[in-house]
């Protein structure tokens, strides 16, 4: 790989030439971008309990409709922060030493969202393995868009109604394997344990409201903002069959957590850890590597936009 990256933008030639991958990122900009720390995969997960903590707290100390709303917001949004560390760790990205990627993927990430870390680094390496092709595991969730208005709204209500989790459940419980479900009935245990010891058990509702009527959204928003408003979900170039939203603050707090919406840059170079991908798309953006292709878009208002056809 080069070591000089940065586009001349007075040559057609060369800028077209920066933005090839080789072009954007030397090796040793790679190796220092790919470095995993114990302390920040650390620092990203206290976040994300401390969050969820603060949430509860809420409720608990001020206990009225409003508080309640907000809580079930936050927690929905750690709900999915949970679910991306369970995904960080299937990468063995989040930490350096790799028996704490196995730990945490299993017992805290897995156990809040109910998904085995084996099951789940099995299915979604197959993904990342067959992006831009229909041996695809993940097409199925994506490939009806762009869709009409009427469809998207459709498809959000019955998020929020209840009936995408309920459908989920049913299925996740059917013929349920009790050893992969151990870490999942441990960490409710564990969450109500505390509850109660804060004496509020019943603001364990407040989970299963998020976990039922704001999660399934919160994730549908997911994957549409990662595949679904992708130019060419059958393009192998990563370019075309995956897509990054800028998020702002709040999106970040509650549908955008750990930097899960710098998908493109996580398909480019998945041994990335989260907490550096804002470092590689800020550096692939400078060097002109997005130029010329719609793979990012500012907000999850404008991408959702983009997800919807005319009738």
């Amino acid at each position: 790989m080069t070591d000089t990256c940065q586009p001349d933008q007075d040559s057609a030639a060369q800028s077209k030439a920066a933005r090839k991958l080789s072009d954007c990122v030397n090796r040793d900009e790679l190796r220092e971008l790919s470095r995993t720390t114990n302390w920040q995969g650390a620092l990203m997960l206290a976040g994300n309990l401390g969050l969820l903590a603060a949430a509860f707290a809420l409720a608990i100390a001020w206990p009225n409709p409003l508080t309640f709303l907000a809580a079930i917001l936050l927690i929905a949004g750690r709900q999915l922060a949970l679910s991306i560390v369970l995904h960080d760790c299937a990468h063995k990205s989040l930490f350096r030493t790799p028996w704490l990627n196995e730990l945490t993927g299993q017992w805290i990430g897995g156990a809040a969202v109910d998904v085995p870390l084996q099951l789940y680094r099995d299915y979604h390496l197959n993904h990342h393995r067959h992006a831009g092709t229909d041996k695809d595991p993940d097409q199925g969730l994506v490939k009806a868009y762009p869709v009409t208005r009427d469809s998207l709204r459709r498809k959000f209500i019955r998020d929020l109604t209840g009936q995408t989790a309920i459908r989920d459940l049913i299925m996740a419980w059917k013929t349920p394997d009790w050893r992969q479900k151990t870490p999942f009935l441990v960490f409710q245990l564990v969450l109500l344990t505390t509850l109660t010891a804060a004496g509020a058990p019943w603001a364990i509702a407040l989970w299963w409201a998020a976990r039922v009527f704001i999660y399934p959204a919160i994730m549908r928003l997911r994957n549409i903002g990662e595949h679904g408003v992708a130019a060419d979900r059958y393009d192998t170039e990563p370019r075309r069959n995956t897509h990054t939203t800028i998020a702002s603050w709040p999106e970040r707090l509650l549908v955008a957590p750990n930097n899960v919406n710098f998908h493109l840059e996580h398909h480019i170079f998945a041994a990335v850890p989260p907490y550096n991908l804002p470092r590689l798309h800020r550096l692939l953006a400078s060097r002109g590597y997005y130029d010329g292709h719609a793979c990012v878009t500012q907000g999850y208002p404008a991408m959702l936009g983009k997800a919807v056809r005319a009738a």
